[in-house]
C-alpha cells in the first residue's frame, strides 16, 4: 500500500454560482475571514501529511500561484515595522519550493478532465482531490480521517456526510453495498453512486463531500471517459467503472462542510469561521446576535 503523498486541487472553474464577485478573482481567492478559502484546504491537506500540491488551473487563475510565492517587499516592509508576528504568520504558509506544481485545463471539459491533466504529476501514485469549494470545519481535518482509514482498507475512499432526507435530490449520494451496515470507525462499503436521486429512489442519505482518495488507475479510465451530464468528462462515471475493479469505502468523517461556490454558502462559512477566529470572535460573535435583534 502506497502512502498518499500528493494532492489535486481543481481550480480552472468561471465561479458562475458567486458572480460578479469571480469576474477578476479567482473564487478560490474569495477571502473567508482574513485568508483566501483555497489556504483552509491546503492547510487541511498539509495536516494529514500531503506533501507536493497539483493545482490545475485556467486563464485568468495567475492570483493562485502568485499567492503561494515569496512577496519579497511585502516581506521586507514587514520586518523593518517590526511586524514580526504576521511576518512569521505569512512564512509558516509559504510552501517549500518544488512542492506545488501548477498545470493549465484549457477548455472547460468537467471535473474528470481537469484531473486527468494532472496525470503526468502524479503518475503511478495514488493520490487525494480536494475540491476547493468545499470547506470542512472539523477538529481533525477531513483528509486526515480519510488518509487514517485508507491505511486500514486501502483502496478508494470517498467522504460522505448525511442529509435530511428531503434533500438527498440535490446532492450525489453513494449507494453502499447490500446488507453492508457502517462500521464503528465510519466507513461503508460502496455499490455505486447516484447523482441528484428523486427521494425515493435514494439508495442513502449520504452525500459525496468533495474529498476523494483514488488510486492511479482513475487516470487510464480517465482518458478515455466519454462525455457524460453536461456534455463534459464526469469523475463520477470514471469512479463507477473503477469501482467494477476495485474496493470503494465511504467514510462518514466528523466534522461540518460549507459550499463556497454558492452565495449562501459562502457566507455561512465566513460566519462559521468568523465565530471561531482566535483574534475577532467574541466580535463576530456579538455582532451576529445583534443584527438577529
Amino acid at each position: 500500500m502506497k502512502k498518499i503523498r500528493k494532492a489535486v486541487l481543481p481550480v480552472a472553474g468561471f465561479g458562475t454560482r458567486v458572480l460578479p464577485a469571480t469576474k477578476t478573482i479567482p473564487k478560490e481567492m474569495l477571502p473567508i475571514v482574513d485568508r483566501p478559502a483555497l489556504q483552509y484546504v491546503v492547510d487541511e491537506a498539509r495536516e494529514a501529511g500531503i506533501e507536493h500540491f497539483v493545482f490545475v488551473t485556467g486563464r485568468n487563475k495567475g492570483a493562485i500561484e502568485d499567492y503561494f510565492d515569496r512577496a519579497y517587499e511585502l516581506e521586507y516592509s514587514l520586518r523593518e515595522r517590526g511586524k514580526t508576528e504576521i511576518y512569521d504568520e505569512l512564512d509558516a504558509a509559504t510552501p517549500e519550493a518544488g512542492t506545488m506544481s501548477f498545470v493549465r485545463q484549457q477548455s472547460a471539459k468537467g471535473l474528470g478532465h481537469a484531473i486527468w491533466c494532472a496525470r503526468d504529476v502524479i503518475g503511478n501514485d495514488p493520490f487525494a482531490i480536494l475540491l476547493p469549494d468545499v470547506l470542512v470545519k472539523s477538529e481533525k481535518s477531513c483528509l486526515a480521517q480519510m488518509i487514517e482509514a485508507y491505511e486500514k482498507v486501502g483502496g478508494n475512499i470517498i467522504a460522505v456526510d448525511a442529509v435530511p432526507e428531503e434533500n438527498v435530490s440535490s446532492y450525489g449520494v453513494i449507494a453502499p453495498k447490500a446488507g453492508r451496515q457502517t462500521r464503528s470507525d465510519g466507513l461503508i462499503e460502496m455499490s455505486g453512486m447516484v447523482e441528484k436521486p428523486k427521494r425515493k429512489d435514494a439508495p442513502s442519505n449520504l452525500k459525496i463531500t468533495g474529498r476523494y482518495l483514488l488510486q492511479p488507475r482513475i487516470m487510464e479510465l480517465l482518458s478515455d471517459q466519454a462525455a457524460g451530464a453536461g456534455g463534459e468528462i464526469q469523475l463520477t462515471d470514471a469512479m463507477a467503472r473503477l469501482m467494477r475493479e476495485q474496493d470503494f469505502h465511504a467514510l462518514e468523517y466528523q466534522g461540518q462542510d460549507y459550499d463556497c461556490g454558492s452565495k449562501l454558502g459562502y457566507f455561512e462559512a465566513v460566519m462559521a469561521y468568523a465565530v471561531d477566529h482566535s483574534e475577532i470572535g467574541e466580535g463576530a460573535r456579538a455582532l451576529i446576535k445583534s443584527h438577529m435583534r
